[in-house]
């Protein structure tokens, strides 16, 4: 899942400044292109609320599919992160890749400062507030961003690989999936993991409308195979209350 000018340095706070402009049965739908061809979709949803060890949860899944040129992903990444505190305290991801089948699971304990990834005896140390890969894309529709300024969060769950750098480059203009056009705020996240989606050499952009819903409208990044493009051609919006 995966995140250079002046740096505001900023802390992450344990919740958002914001209330979350989304709620459960949100689903964002993508087409993805790779190298200017059609080759797979993608899909963010906020699926429920459920409890994890105590805490009401936002359910959200990622899920990609991406087959051209021989090569073929399915990835469901699926994110259990605390609605009072945004604290992430479970992490699954499940890739089929070429027929090779790879199931992670992260359990992260904030309040003694680890996670565990499945089921190891071994820990690893994590932030105060951690947040996984998908929930990133949730919490970052909740946060003030200006453009110009540069931001560092130190709330990835890999405490190693913190931090997050969120460079809010310029506004630009996107289409939205009914055709309507809508003003976009830019976002050049970058996170310390090698081969992920927002590696520093993957160059990521990321649009958000710049308005009340911050709704991803594009992703772009350099993968390994080439660059891929997930556009947005449908908004399901979550159900009211």
């Amino acid at each position: 899942m995966i995140f250079t000018t002046m740096l505001l340095a900023m802390q992450a706070a344990a919740g958002p400044t914001v209330a979350p402009p989304f709620s459960v049965g949100e689903k964002l739908e993508y087409r993805g292109k790779l190298l200017f061809i059609t080759a797979g979709t993608a899909t963010l949803e906020v699926v429920g609320v459920e409890e994890v060890r105590g805490v009401p949860s936002w359910r959200f899944t990622f899920e990609t599919e991406v087959s051209k040129f021989g090569y073929s992903n399915r990835s469901v990444f699926t994110s259990w992160t605390g609605q009072p505190d945004w604290v992430s305290r479970k992490f699954v991801k499940d890739v089929t890749e070429n027929d090779r089948n790879r199931h992670e699971e992260f359990l992260i304990h904030p309040d003694s400062g680890f996670y565990r990834r499945n089921n190891s005896p071994q820990t690893k140390p994590t932030s105060a507030s951690p947040l996984d890969d998908v929930a990133f894309f949730y919490w970052i529709r909740t946060v003030p961003l200006e453009v110009g300024r540069t931001y560092q969060y130190s709330n990835y769950f890999r405490a190693e690989q913190n931090p997050v750098i969120v460079k809010v480059e310029k506004r630009e203009e996107k289409e939205m999936p009914d055709g309507s056009k809508v003003r976009t705020l830019l976002l050049r996240p970058i996170v310390d993991e090698e081969n992920g989606m927002f590696s520093k050499k993957s160059k990521a952009k990321l649009w958000l409308t710049d308005d009340a819903r911050r709704i991803p409208v594009e992703i772009e990044t350099n993968l390994l195979i080439g660059n891929l493009k997930l556009i947005l051609t449908s908004v399901t919006p979550g159900r009211a209350g």
